[in-house]
């Protein structure tokens, strides 16, 4: 652990930064599964699916982001390592032979599903440490992955 006059004890500092690093492999596999949904979508819904999982993509990033500032904030290593991502994302592996916008929206959607829960375990465990500010923002991350998730999801309605 780096030095900081943050006043949460280094054990808790620890700690946290273990389960923000957790989130983070979840955040990096999540923002990489758009990015292939985006890349490979075909059919009728081309266009507006494309766009969509770009957007999913974008705001993954930035929640990759949040979660690994405040492990470096808290005096952690960030360990956001593409090969360190597949090694321990808790998400499933995104299926690489679909093509058509339904069976994109399907996998993004489970993969959303699968960060959201895991985040919001996050938010408790957090929490239970003492440290409110990494709960809150876990909270913030978790707010904007369920819009992202209604969006996506909106797409098999009416099919």
């Amino acid at each position: 652990m780096h030095p900081t006059k943050i006043d949460l004890p280094e054990p808790t500092r620890v700690k946290v930064v273990a389960l923000l690093n957790s989130r983070l492999a979840d955040g990096v596999d999540l923002m990489l599964q758009a990015k292939q949904a985006h890349w490979n979508v075909r059919g009728r819904s081309f266009l507006s699916l494309h766009e969509l999982f770009d957007q999913v993509n974008a705001a993954a990033a930035v929640h990759v982001d949040l979660i690994a500032e405040r492990a470096a904030q808290l005096g952690g290593k960030v360990e956001g390592t593409t090969r360190l991502a597949a090694a321990r994302s808790n998400l499933d592996e995104y299926p690489l032979d679909i093509v058509a916008g339904r069976d994109h929206v399907e996998a993004v959607s489970k993969a959303l599903a699968r960060f959201g829960a895991l985040v919001r375990k996050a938010i408790d465990e957090a929490d239970g440490l003492g440290d409110k500010d990494t709960a809150d923002l876990f909270t913030e991350v978790s707010r904007e992955n369920d819009k992202l998730l209604w969006f996506v999801e909106s797409h098999l309605e009416g099919q």
